[in-house]
């Protein structure tokens, strides 16, 4: 293991369409004596970066080799269709795979989703990145299918997207590799999963605020810190009680259910309706 002291900077890598924004604050609060610096790669390229050391860890797509690499998966984002503003699929709020049937749809080589079968008609050739694409779209060439965040990272004002159902997804993680878990990996670690400075599971010789240690141990807490630790317990069985209580009564759950079967009665209303207009040409 690297000790983390011999590292004079914090590197983080992340692929286009994260956000480290919120968690670099945090850091800059914490450790504002340790830089981060931040480093944008594609995805085919993040895995190099944290094998050759250039990075200490990075914001991946997964999957990613677990045989090497240590990963909490983060989230997974929605899949939209990119289409020009005009287009038919902007008539409803969710466009389904069945919709793509007779689209030609772009599929460039830097695409982050799975596809067992890809959708609709092939392009005449593959665009290179997922940039070359979006303009593609824009040229009325075809369609894309994109995480969300990808699609708003290459917002143009001609182009919007909807919702595609039943496509595969991007689940997003924090990488690192398995045998260089030093501890500013540790402290990245406590931030993303949202700990508090003084979490006893933050980088290791940290002692919570206030806390003495004797041999390794933490000392023994007096008799009015014991009774106002017991004080607090009661506190938080009683608001457990209270939670415990409002769940019981379903009536959360049962708005939701409500809420989402409306929501889904709408959006099956507002289906795809193919007009008779023409489309952008395509192979025949």
């Amino acid at each position: 293991m690297t000790d983390s002291a011999d590292t004079p900077s914090f590197r983080l890598a992340y692929v286009p369409g994260v956000t480290p924004a919120k968690w670099v604050r945090v850091w800059e609060e914490r450790l504002p004596d340790v830089p981060l610096a931040l480093l944008q790669t594609s995805p085919a390229e993040a895995a190099d970066r944290l094998r050759e050391g250039a990075a200490d860890a990075a914001f991946v797509r997964l999957p990613v080799d677990r045989a090497v690499f240590s990963a909490i998966p983060l989230y997974t984002e929605t899949t939209v269709v990119v289409v020009p503003k005009d287009h038919v699929f902007t008539a409803a709020e969710e466009v389904t795979l069945g919709d793509l049937a007779d689209e030609v749809v772009l599929h460039p080589l830097d695409d982050v989703l799975d596809w067992e079968t890809l959708p609709g008609e092939a392009a005449f050739e593959r665009p290179a990145t997922t940039a070359d694409a979006i303009e593609l779209v824009a040229a009325g060439i075809g369609v894309l299918a994109v995480p969300q965040s990808l699609a708003r990272l290459h917002h143009r004002r001609d182009l919007t997207y909807r919702t595609l159902a039943e496509a595969p997804q991007s689940a997003v993680a924090l990488c690192w590799p398995e045998d260089a878990t030093t501890d500013l990996v540790e402290d990245f670690i406590g931030i993303v999963r949202g700990r508090t400075v003084n979490s006893t599971r933050g980088r290791a010789g940290q002692a919570p605020a206030g806390a003495e240690r004797d041999g390794g141990r933490r000392a023994a807490p007096s008799g009015d810190a014991r009774r106002a630790a017991g004080s607090g317990s009661g506190s938080r069985g009683r608001a457990g009680s209270a939670k415990g209580g409002a769940k019981s009564g379903g009536g959360k759950g049962g708005a939701r259910g409500s809420a989402r079967g409306g929501a889904q009665g709408n959006a099956k209303g507002g289906s795809v309706r193919r007009g008779s207009g023409g489309r952008p040409g395509r192979r025949s």
